[in-house]
């Protein structure tokens, strides 16, 4: 076999990306980890900030790009088989149904959207693409392949712990009021932006799908600095099947804390830190009186999920972090914002999950890698501060 034959066969092993939105988290995050997966590569960006596009396409020798305006022919261009997408949440569904429907899979950041009607729509352009044996979605849940998050579902799955009973967790970080999560309300407040974490951690820890929202309070703090159009800290409670509660707080105006404790009627398990990256996650395990502690070795999760996801394109199978595993924790922050509104509890309609984690088979231990300075648009060449972030 000659040379060009060997590296054409090895090129058609690697899913080429297309990255929409070029952001901090597109930038800082997924970028520098797609080289380093082994089946993924760059080969499109899809901005609206000429400087972004230029700097960031010779950083990473993409040619390919295009202005959000011009997705339809990028759609159409032949230069890439996926999508991933880091828009603004409520800008998901605009860019996921048309890709879908021209059979470009797609990586789509959390939450899937904003509302279950949003959802709804993607679920159906999935649904479409899945029947005629075309393009994939996932979720990136990147956590549903973490060491540290997989083996605390396989302790809880082993019964060793007993009945699990209640949840809980606290996730907060101070967030510049000049971020632009800070200046679009709700639609980008810590309800969808950092609630699809909890939201989604009471989901798989008590394998199961809550029926309502018993109480959701929320508060703002005016020392903060951030604009009072949306409540800067939420504190929620969740009702699940068997007398089950899942209990959680989310914070744009607080020291950085990430963690969750499962109780169960044997024993109990704490991961702290639990959500964000960049620094091992802590697992501690407490039966009766015997505890014991466990540090998982940092990973890039951005990577790890991006290898799963296109192996799940090179072999044809079906990712399990899907469009049914988007809408589950999107039902719920609707109802979370709805019972904020209200003050008054929320039944949520009757859903089942057809698919759960698989610990064994999404497992992914990618080493982590460094974080490189940020893009900043109107100086192109230098860093812009980073800012913390789920």
């Amino acid at each position: 076999m000659g040379i060009k034959e060997w590296l054409g066969m090895a090129a058609e092993k690697k899913v080429r990306y297309a990255i929409v939105g070029v952001g901090d988290i597109a930038q800082e995050d997924m970028m520098p980890g797609v080289d380093h997966t082994g089946n993924s590569v760059i080969t499109a960006l899809v901005t609206s900030d000429p400087a972004k596009a230029r700097e960031l396409g010779e950083k990473y020798d993409v040619e390919a790009t295009y202005t959000y305006e011009q997705f339809s022919e990028a759609l159409r261009s032949g230069t890439f088989d996926a999508i991933y997408l880091a828009t603004p949440n409520w800008r998901h569904a605009e860019f996921i149904v048309p890709a879908l429907n021209a059979g470009i899979h797609v990586l789509t950041e959390k939450p899937m959207e904003v509302s279950t009607e949003q959802c709804r729509k993607i679920l159906e352009a999935e649904r479409a693409a899945k029947s005629a044996g075309g393009a994939k979605l996932m979720v990136a849940y990147r956590l549903h392949f973490e060491p540290a998050t997989l083996a605390t579902i396989d302790t809880i799955r082993s019964g060793d712990l007993g009945r699990i009973t209640t949840f809980s967790s606290t996730f907060a970080q101070m967030v510049d009021p000049s971020n632009h999560r800070a200046h679009h309300g709700d639609l980008a407040g810590p309800v969808l932006d950092m609630g699809p974490y909890p939201v989604n951690a009471a989901r798989y820890i008590l394998e199961d799908e809550p029926t309502e929202v018993a109480s959701a309070v929320g508060t703002k703090h005016p020392e903060s600095g951030l604009p009072q159009d949306f409540y800067d800290t939420v504190a929620v409670t969740l009702r699940f099947p068997g007398e089950r509660l899942a209990q959680f707080s989310v914070s744009y105006f607080g020291n950085t804390t990430n963690s969750l404790t499962a109780v169960g009627d044997k024993g109990t398990v704490v991961l702290d830190p639990c959500y964000m990256f960049g620094k091992p996650l802590e697992q501690t395990i407490a039966i009766k009186d015997d505890k014991s502690t466990k540090s998982f070795k940092n990973t890039d999760h951005f990577g790890g999920e991006l290898k799963y996801f296109s192996d799940c394109i090179l072999n044809n199978t079906d990712p399990e972090p899907d469009g049914e595993e988007g809408f589950a924790d999107v039902r719920v922050l609707e109802g979370v914002l709805e019972a904020l509104k209200t003050s008054a509890p929320v039944k949520l309609q009757t859903f089942t999950r057809t698919k759960r984690i698989d610990t064994a088979a999404q497992k992914q231990t990618l080493g982590a890698v460094s974080t490189p300075d940020l893009v900043d648009a109107k100086n192109p060449g230098k860093g812009v501060e980073k800012q913390p972030k789920n």
